[in-house]
């Protein structure tokens, strides 16, 4: 009975683990392939707010979205 229990509790715990890693992957995956943020996006946003980005700004500001990628 208790052997029982334990490895439903060793099962659920292991499920999660390999669960949570296989979705990690997934996603990490989805993002590189689909960036939530591309360069025309960059550029309209700094438009909107008033300033005519130059090619080296919109460059730092992708390579500091991908860091955090």
């Amino acid at each position: 009975m208790l052997h029982d229990i334990l490895l439903v509790v060793v099962g659920v715990i292991v499920g999660f683990i390999i669960g949570f890693f296989v979705a990690r992957f997934v996603m990490k995956k989805y993002l590189k392939k689909n960036p939530p943020i591309n360069e025309e996006m960059i550029k309209t946003l700094m438009m909107q707010m008033g300033r005519k980005p130059s090619q080296k700004q919109i460059n730092q500001m992708m390579k500091s979205m991908e860091k955090y990628m």
